[in-house]
């Protein structure tokens, strides 16, 4: 006699799929009446696609600061679909938002972190996203893991998001005002490269092309560049005061026109620096970059 085939997915696959402990997915099944839909007889309750799409928002909607009653309250309402992303929750002030993107790290939930990245800066733009969410998020995660030696996998997780984000903004200029790139990099040992990535995807919104070295870049790298490109803005990041190379402001080639060159990080010592303009944030860095190369 064949065996009859059940269709669905288990307590212990969707905790696994998810991330939800088995004790909370029951919780919610007994607290909110949300759980399986659909029962066969002789066989245990199983999620549909449709449930799991529940439970998936219920979860979004917890991580990010929504109570439960309520979370459970909007997941059994929406309209899901298995073939559509989750919808985002909506927030009254980026405090909210940094909370939510914290606790989804937490989670491990980078599709919320990602989608929620991308949805602000459609909204307000790189620079506000990287001033009011981003860095805010950085410091909260920084500072934890100070105090308390956890969560420098937090810490990569996110780094990583904002890479892949600020890496599509890059990518998606079309039609640069400058015929000649930008030249971005983090000098010598500094392997911090986020800002220049930040700084990369601000000036894509402003139609400005560059070249980006990213991390750990040598100053005789940052030559062969220049000699080849002739930038017209050499922007080079220093995190660290260690990694602060004042030699190599001298040691890079005379071109003819000479580029711009500007430092940022909090590694440079304006009074030390000769030759450079030291740049304090994003919003000026894009200003000054903008004004040498003209509209």
């Amino acid at each position: 006699m064949a065996q009859r085939e059940t269709s669905g997915v288990t307590v212990a696959e969707v905790a696994h799929r998810l991330g939800v402990a088995p004790a909370t997915l029951r919780t919610w099944d007994r607290r909110y009446g949300l759980g399986p839909s659909s029962h066969e007889a002789g066989e245990h309750r199983r999620y549909s696609e449709e449930d799991l799409a529940r439970i998936a928002l219920m979860r979004r909607l917890v991580v990010s600061g929504v109570p439960a009653q309520q979370a459970a309250a909007l997941a059994k309402s929406a309209q899901v679909s298995v073939d559509e992303p989750l919808p985002l929750p909506e927030f009254h002030d980026r405090e909210d938002v940094v909370a939510a993107i914290v606790r989804a790290l937490d989670g491990i939930d980078s599709g919320f972190v990602e989608a929620l990245i991308r949805r602000e800066i459609v909204a307000h733009g790189i620079v506000q996203t990287w001033n009011e969410i981003l860095v805010p998020a950085l410091i909260l995660i920084g500072r934890r893991w100070e105090e308390t030696g956890s969560g420098i996998e937090i810490e990569h997780l996110f780094s990583e998001i904002v890479k892949r984000v600020m890496r599509d903004c890059a990518n998606e200029i079309e039609t640069p005002r400058n015929p000649k790139p930008v030249l971005l990099a983090s000098i010598g040992e500094e392997h911090h490269c986020l800002a220049i990535h930040a700084l990369a995807a601000a000036l894509a919104e402003e139609n400005i092309a560059t070249h980006f070295l990213g991390a750990r870049t040598p100053v005789e790298a940052i030559a062969q560049v220049m000699r080849k490109t002739h930038p017209p803005v050499i922007f080079l990041w220093a995190q660290l005061s260690k990694n602060a190379d004042y030699s190599a402001l001298t040691e890079l080639p005379p071109l003819r026109p000479a580029p711009r060159l500007l430092l940022g990080g909090p590694g440079w010592q304006a009074d030390r620096v000769s030759g450079a303009t030291v740049v304090d944030n994003l919003l000026e860095a894009c200003e000054l970059v903008g004004s040498t190369i003209g509209k």
